[in-house]
């Protein structure tokens, strides 16, 4: 929240309008704003003539008498004062909620203008004409350009309809309540449909609900003509298709004002509530199924939905004198409901069929106030915490809860209710559920939702405001797994399979709403264990004009699923069943049909059992889409071609082309094993001076985050020759690059001694005895092939190498040691000593702590990787510190409220795209808490120096329990330019994913976030494929491939010699780039696959040409004189064009002697003469004259 100039607003008390309602003699009813007349006193208005009004936007300190400054709180303070302390973590969490509040509450002006608007139409209503009695299926009266808001099928039904002016027209719902927040203000207003109109037996076979359609589309055509109105539009109230609703929208700029809703309603007393208990049936099966007459003996079932849909219709005036009630001198109760309306609006629950609605949020605090959970005292605040604390511990699917009072008999129990419905609270009248249309499943969502969100309020480390009330929760990022069901037409079929012909004739034939509940019962009892919540999308149709037929229920698109995963469960490839012999086995192999078989187990048990087949973890984290297809097409016949799975569509660019083919953690599983292996045997190494204290990987494939991990590979002698003096091998000129092994560096840490020198050159002298001792034990001990150098020992293991850096701890603290002229000995960080202590101290340490990590959630490593291979595709990896993503990603693991920790890679990857774009870099630290090591009172230390420090402190800063203040990953990259390319770049393709992946019917291509947009670069070089050892590693697999000369590590071959290690001619070509030609004016430049991106931006060589120029008298260069060409025909083609500098120009072939790699560059600019002038360096090229004669051939 900013205030204006750094100041909070004042707290002022908004005086709620109250309204009283008024009847006329034609039975029409309105809201009338009471006024209320506040008495001045004198002395507030000779205060009031002694103030000097200050000048605008300066605040002048309030003056204070003795006796105002030094009196005693008021009750009002004192309890403001102990609510802050007992349940806010700080008074600014208050702050946040009254500017909420104050955001999202609808403001007076607007009031004024909605109420006037209401009047106009309560005019209209009462002006609208009667019509001529009819059959109800004879429509013949309405015009072409109104159609009946509602699907007749099946069309006949018995019955007159005539159209009478309402008897009554009431604002109802939230708006008279003041409850109703921004942005959608939706007022309700209840048109009662006089007695005359209806007939005895009209609550039969959908016939009341034809008359009410009828009703509101003769409205409907009346308003049409009006000049008042910006849009008349129908739609289904909450989703419903039984119950159309107009709306109407003021015009001009008002028309996003507000939108009032009519609901027409049936007189009161017409109807017996009796005809409508949830065991009576009110649709008869032969009507509904077209029949003469129904079969002999035939039982009516009951049509509870039905009879409870209607029945709201008869409360909806109650239901707001029950609320009026009790938000009575009651203002936290205001307070909370908008708070609780914000809270389902950012989880996606308040809106659609079934959704838990802002109107049962109202009807479920005023149930807390009737059960004096609350009390009137309370604040929004309070409100809020004990509503949630009530949704997290009380299943409404398992245990109902009622607001009703009343005693009589002849009123449904509550277990009428749960035998009818899902979840069940009913209201006041003790006839209607509100949660009829919910299903279990949505409530076990709401109820889990509760629950987390009160963990995270008490959370005192976190911003729990800003986590529950302001960030959003879409379903792609809030579950692991999520799939579609497309056309939802196929549940139509369905509802045949699973005989649902009572159910589908209770919901009037929406069979999207009828086979709903059963197909989330079917999966979560195959699904089991493996999933914590399974939720389903909310179904929602769309409004239409009224000159427009009804939507039908296949309109509302796909039916969208979300599972949240249990890691410890999830990817088990085994479901045990019940003994063979047990009466429940039967059941086990109709539920799971050919799947099931009988085992026998370790215990000796023989059991039926479903044992899924997979090979490595990427299908293994599948086997739940498995288990939804096949259950689906056996139990409901939905076919897989109408199941879109988006669980782990973007794994595909981690997958390795190597057996098995999965996404690297087995690779990953293989060098940790050869690691361990080589850590023991360090351990037990003989004829050491000095033992091995700790052996520590800093590899990124050590802590599971590295993109591509490394095969075990045998070099082929026929790709290389042999370095007789080193016993090395070397890559052949003719033959394709080798295959690229990177050396895994490992930190041998030996014992402390006092034969340890104090003079930082003799450590280093001793350190390379070290490593050279190293390499001949290990050649003798264990017969491993080493490689020794000054600065490590190469160790070739197992088709691995790792590199073995010896350590001493005292070594970084001797770096540091500086002598003043004065001759005392003082301590400072010097750049080596600071890098010394990032290699030895830092990074083993986030190795172990991310190793940790990686066993409780196992897919922190896919994450990472997918991060990483983002960056990288972005071309920003030099730009971002790999260790700095690492945790990045780990705090999306430690740290994942409002979601839970992810269990899939790729809903773990949004989450990672959500965050760079979301979280405020330049005003707060990102605080990993790894291993849990930091406290309450850290936390608070960490933020108050950030503050106190930020011009000093790195653009990214990322805090962990060892580096509090420093931010060593970040301290050097990425830059302010950098960030802000990344923050771009995530927002697109964080936005383009979730379009593809929200969009099942379209074509799914979610490689195109990895591709970089080319344009922004101005230089592109074409690689030589045989030359870039990683061409495989593509985004977009390469059409040809080349042999690498390796062979697989169990090839009968017999290592001999070194293989060629961390060989990549790319990279070496691009260090020479930067060193030697224009790259250091590059904001960064990258290596990917087939292209190699710089950066030779036009404003820094704009910038240099200017100012040589300006010292000549020329004129100055602009943008528009500055042409980037190419790529045409492998030639790029760069020109500067100027009045003095034209017309002859160069052609420079073989930068660098780099041709194996680098086509070549032709560049059109000054004269030959000019060139060394002009630019920053030498250009150590061979200058010849070139002057193209066509221009716009080049230039495009």
């Amino acid at each position: 929240m900013r205030w204006p100039q750094g100041a909070p607003p004042r707290q002022r008390k908004e005086q709620q309008p109250r309204y009283k309602v008024v009847s006329n003699a034609g039975g029409d009813v309105e809201a009338v704003e009471e006024e209320e007349n506040q008495d001045v006193s004198k002395k507030g208005r000779r205060q009031g003539k002694k103030r000097v009004s200050a000048p605008d936007g300066v605040l002048q300190p309030v003056k204070l008498s003795r006796a105002d400054l030094y009196k005693p709180p008021t009750n009002e303070e004192l309890s403001q004062l102990k609510e802050t302390e007992n349940l806010f973590h700080s008074s600014l969490l208050r702050l946040q909620i009254e500017e909420l509040l104050k955001e999202v509450r609808l403001k007076e002006k607007k009031k004024q203008r909605i109420d006037a608007f209401l009047h106009e139409i309560n005019t209209l209503l009462s002006t609208v004409p009667e019509t001529a009695e009819a059959d109800i299926t004879d429509q013949t009266w309405l015009p072409k350009h109104v159609r009946v808001p509602l699907l007749q099928v099946p069309f006949g039904v018995k019955g007159k309809f005539h159209f009478l002016p309402p008897a009554a027209v009431k604002v109802v719902g939230s708006y008279l309540l003041g409850t109703c927040i921004k942005p959608e203000i939706n007022v309700d207003v209840a048109v009662t449909m006089p007695r005359e109109i209806f007939q005895d037996k009209d609550h039969l076979n959908q016939r009341y609900y034809r008359k009410r359609a009828l009703y509101l589309a003769h409205i409907a055509q009346h308003l049409a003509k009006k000049q008042l109105f910006g849009s008349i539009k129908f739609a289904y109230a909450n989703s419903n298709h039984l119950k159309p609703v107009l709306l109407l929208r003021p015009q001009g700029k008002d028309e996003k004002l507000v939108t009032v809703r009519l609901y027409a309603c049936p007189a009161s007393g017409f109807f017996k509530p009796s005809r409508f208990h949830p065991s009576k049936n009110n649709v008869r099966l032969a009507w509904f199924l077209e029949q003469a007459a129904p079969g002999e003996g035939a039982t009516e079932p009951p049509t509870p939905h039905y009879n409870n849909s209607f029945l709201c219709d008869t409360v909806l005036e109650s239901h707001l004198h029950f609320l009026s009630g009790a938000a009575a001198d009651f203002p936290g109760m205001r307070d909370g409901v908008a708070l609780l309306k914000v809270w389902l609006h950012q989880r996606e629950l308040d809106k659609g069929l079934g959704g838990f609605s802002g109107f049962v949020a109202s009807m479920l605090v005023a149930y807390l106030l009737t059960k004096h959970k609350i009390s009137r005292m309370m604040s929004g605040y309070q409100v809020l915490r004990n509503a949630l604390q009530f949704l997290a511990t009380t299943d409404l699917s398992i245990e109902g809860i009622s607001l009703s009072k009343d005693t009589d008999g002849s009123l449904p129990t509550l277990t009428d209710f749960q035998q009818a419905f899902e979840v069940v609270f009913v209201d006041p009248s003790g006839l209607v559920n509100l949660c009829a249309d919910m299903t279990a499943s949505t409530y076990k969502q709401v109820q889990f939702e509760a629950k987390h969100s009160m963990d995270v309020l008490d959370d005192k480390t976190v911003d729990g405001f800003q986590l529950l009330l302001l960030t959003t929760k879409p379903l792609l990022r809030t579950f692991d797994h999520v799939f579609y069901l497309k056309p939802v037409s196929k549940l139509q079929g369905a509802c045949k399979k699973m005989q649902l012909l009572n159910e589908l004739m209770d919901r009037g034939g929406n069979y999207v709403a009828t086979s709903l509940p059963f197909i989330t019962s079917l999966l979560a009892r195959g699904l089991d264990e493996r999933a914590l919540l399974l939720t389903h999308s909310l179904p929602q149709t769309q409004e239409w004009p009224i000159d427009a037929d009804p939507p039908k229920h296949k309109d509302i698109g796909h039916l969208s699923f979300g599972l949240l995963l249990a890691p410890e469960f999830a990817a088990s490839v085994l479901e045990r069943g019940p003994e063979a012999d047990r009466p429940e086995a039967a059941d086990f192999r109709r539920f799971w049909g050919e799947k099931s078989e009988l085992r026998r187990f370790q215990d000796g048990a023989i059991c039926e059992a479903v044992v899924w087949q997979a090979d490595t973890l990427a299908q293994k984290r599948l086997i739940p889409e498995r288990i939804v297809r096949h259950l689906l097409q056996l139990h409901a016949g939905i076919p897989e071609s109408s199941i879109c799975y988006t669980g782990a569509v973007l794994e595909s660019v981690i997958k390795t082309r190597r057996e098995p083919a999965g996404t690297g953690e087995e690779a990953m599983a293989g060098v940790i094993r050869s690691y361990d292996d080589l850590s023991r045997k360090l351990w037990k190494l003989e004829g050491l001076p000095l033992t091995v204290t700790a052996v520590q990987g800093t590899h990124p494939a050590l802590r599971y985050t590295d993109v591509f991990p490394p095969a075990p590979m045998k070099p082929d002698y026929s790709y290389h020759e042999r370095s007789k003096e080193k016993e090395s091998l070397l890559p052949l000129a003719d033959k394709p690059c080798p295959a690229y092994i990177p050396p895994m560096k490992v930190i041998c840490h030996m014992e402390g001694s006092g034969q340890w020198p104090q003079d930082k050159e003799a450590i280093k002298r001793i350190k390379a005895a070290f490593h050279l001792q190293l390499a001949e034990l290990l050649s003798q001990q264990h017969h491993f092939l080493c490689r020794p150098a000054a600065s490590h020992t190469d160790v070739y293991k197992d088709g691995y190498v790792f590199r073995l850096q010896v350590a001493y701890h005292r070594e970084p603290q001797i770096l540091k040691e500086v002598v003043t002229p004065e001759g005392m000995l003082k301590y400072r960080d010097t750049e080596e000593s600071q890098q010394l202590e990032l290699e030895t101290l830092h990074l083993p340490y986030l190795t172990s702590c991310l190793h940790g990590l990686q066993q409780q959630h196992p897919a922190f490593s896919g994450t990472c990787r997918l991060a990483k291979r983002w960056i990288s595709a972005q071309m920003l990896s030099d730009g971002l510190a790999e260790e700095c993503v690492d945790l990045l990603v780990a705090f999306l693991f430690l740290h994942p409220a409002p979601f839970t920790s992810p269990s899939c890679p790729q809903v773990g990857f949004l989450r990672f795209l959500h965050l760079l774009t979301t979280f405020d870099w330049k005003n707060a630290p990102l605080i990993v808490n790894l291993n849990s090591e930091l406290k309450d009172a850290d936390y608070t230390e960490i933020k108050n120096e950030f503050v106190a420090s930020r011009t000093d402190l790195p653009i990214m800063f990322i805090s962990t329990p060892r580096d509090q203040r420093c931010s060593v990953w970040t301290k050097e990259r990425p830059s302010a330019q950098i960030l802000q390319r990344l923050l771009v770049l995530a927002q697109a393709s964080l936005r383009a994913l979730e379009e593809q992946l929200l969009n099942p019917l379209g074509s799914q291509d979610v490689k195109v976030a990895f591709r970089p947009p080319l344009d922004f670069y101005d230089v592109l070089i074409h690689l030589n494929p045989k030359q870039i050892p990683r061409h495989l590693e593509g985004v977009d697999r390469p059409v040809k491939s080349f042999s690498r000369g390796m062979l697989k590590s169990d090839a009968p071959v017999k290592t001999l010699s070194f293989p060629v290690v961390d060989y990549d001619p790319v990279q070496c070509y691009l260090q020479e780039l930067r060193e030697n030609v224009w790259f250091p004016y590059a904001s960064y430049c990258r290596s990917i696959y087939l292209h190699l991106m710089g950066s030779w931006q036009a404003w820094p060589l704009l910038s240099y040409l200017n100012r040589q120029l300006a010292s000549s008298g020329c004129g100055l260069l602009r943008s528009k004189d500055i042409f980037w060409g190419g790529p045409w025909k492998d030639v790029f083609l760069f020109c500067i064009k100027h009045p003095l500098l034209s017309g002859a120009g160069c052609r420079c072939e073989e930068i660098l002697s780099c041709s194996c790699v680098c086509k070549t560059i032709t560049i059109f600019t000054a004269t030959p003469y000019a060139i060394p002038y002009l630019l920053p360096y030498h250009m150590p090229f061979t200058i010849i004259p070139y002057v193209p004669q066509n221009w716009g051939v080049y230039f495009k």
